[in-house]
């Protein structure tokens, strides 16, 4: 077989209709766009949402949902700290020991566990019950102020 002598497959290509080529045709005068509106005329398109007049889904649907400027801080719990080796923890070492998902985000500490050594922290906000076990335990506590 030669370049030259290959074909498509019979059936493969598909003669488009010629459409407005007179009413022998059998697409002439509307040329199979039917009877006036909107997709009788050229250039008509509508949107992927029309729904021919009716209202459309999204105005229909309730507003629901309500996204908040506020960004709440990210938890640790002193729990597991405790279970950790460290003795001294800052953002950067709460994202290093995978307790938080990034170094921007601010940290809240809470929990009330029984410690067995002393802890240096640095967080933003801490909860009264983890602010008492820390400074039973002989650590101290440091806020970041933002």
């Amino acid at each position: 077989m030669k370049l030259n002598q290959l074909k498509p497959q019979a059936g493969a290509k598909k003669v488009s209709k010629r459409r407005g080529r007179g009413e022998g045709s059998g697409n002439g005068s509307t040329a199979g766009r039917g009877n006036n509106g909107a997709h009788a005329r050229s250039g008509a398109k509508h949107k992927r949402t029309f729904e021919g007049g009716q209202t459309p889904l999204q105005r229909r649907l309730p507003k629901r949902g309500f996204n908040s400027a506020v960004i709440q801080p990210e938890e640790v719990n002193l729990a597991i700290l405790a279970k950790l080796t460290g003795t001294s923890y800052d953002v950067a070492g709460f994202e290093n020991a995978g307790l938080i998902s990034s170094d921007k985000v601010k940290v809240k500490l809470i929990g009330i566990v029984e410690l067995n050594r002393a802890l240096t922290l640095k967080v933003h906000a801490v909860s009264a019950g983890a602010k008492a076990s820390v400074e039973k335990a002989g650590g101290k506590i440091e806020l970041i102020e933002v």
